[in-house]
């Protein structure tokens, strides 16, 4: 196992590629986590060059993982990938529990956290930093914040964080305010580093490019790896008849099917994976799956991509 990057490394490594996000496989019967299975699809989405990978995130389901599971999904991954792709592990829930995920990272033999907002509960921006600060305190590895639900940062307490926590390398963003996006980038500049982190984030992709976000978590890319490579590498290089054409013949219609049910931005990737013949499982309550209709719709957004997208 390699020494984790340091966290400038880390956020630049980030910055300069698509995002995996891998599904985590679950039995099909008592849903326990499949790691044979899992590390079959770590190691076979490591064959595209990306940014960097994060184990057992949202798409990765978190939120439905023990912490002793997390560990267990983060060491798989790390063991499963080449030498020089970065690892970000989760953390999350109360401060003194995440403070717990950030040392379970470094044991894992990650290179870096992603911050989930603290489980049910309402703060201020105070609360908010010192939530932040105890988990950077706590670890030596680069964190990225995520932004969403009930823990939106302003401009303001990003910056107060930037200077207290040399280690805080990312901004993820799961809200989708343009403005307070602009009013970020416009404070902190090149400090860190802006992930798009929005339900199929490819939507938003081509305007946050313009307010310095490089790079985002791509869902796609479990089950359709040259797609979304495609996608990103167009919207880079502005190539924007690309962009546009891969949006109303895939993405836009697969966010319709997605957005049927609360909770199914999940759901539809491993839908998706069913879809080209390599099954994760199903989701665990209280995510429930797609019906066979909805199924089928997707199958059939798959096949009628061209076949060189479909790999």
């Amino acid at each position: 196992m390699t020494s984790p990057l340091n966290p400038a490394d880390l956020g630049w490594r980030l910055g300069a590629g698509l995002l995996s996000f891998p599904v985590t496989h679950f039995g099909p019967d008592d849903l326990s986590f499949d790691e044979r299975a899992y590390r079959a699809h770590v190691e076979s989405l490591s064959a595209y060059k990306v940014g960097g990978l994060f184990a057992a995130g949202g798409t990765g389901e978190f939120f439905s993982l023990t912490p002793g599971e997390v560990e267990c999904v983060v060491t798989a991954a790390v063991q499963s990938v080449p030498e020089d792709m970065p690892v970000l592990a989760p953390a999350g829930y109360g401060t003194a529990t995440a403070v717990e995920f950030a040392a379970s990272a470094e044991r894992s033999g990650a290179d870096g956290i992603l911050l989930f907002p603290p489980y049910l509960t309402e703060m201020g921006q105070e609360g908010l930093a010192r939530h932040v600060e105890a988990v950077c305190r706590a670890t030596s590895l680069g964190v990225v914040v995520y932004s969403r639900a009930n823990a939106v940062y302003t401009a303001e307490t990003l910056d107060r964080l930037a200077v207290a926590c040399p280690n805080l390398i990312g901004y993820k963003d799961g809200v989708g305010d343009l403005e307070t996006m602009a009013r970020i980038h416009g404070r902190l500049g090149d400090r860190l580093t802006y992930i798009g982190g929005l339900p199929t984030a490819e939507t938003f992709a081509v305007p946050y490019l313009e307010l310095g976000v490089t790079t985002y978590s791509s869902a796609v890319f479990n089950f359709l790896p040259e797609f979304a490579l495609d996608f990103y590498d167009a919207v880079r290089e502005h190539r924007r008849d690309t962009v546009l054409r891969h949006l109303n013949d895939f993405v836009l219609p697969y966010t319709a099917i997605r957005d049927r049910v609360r909770g199914y931005g999940v759901s539809i990737v491993k839908a998706g994976m069913s879809a080209v013949g390599r099954p994760a499982g199903p989701v665990r309550p209280p995510l429930t799956d797609l019906t066979p209709g909805e199924h089928e719709a997707l199958a059939s957004l798959v096949e009628r991509l061209p076949a060189h997208l479909r790999q």
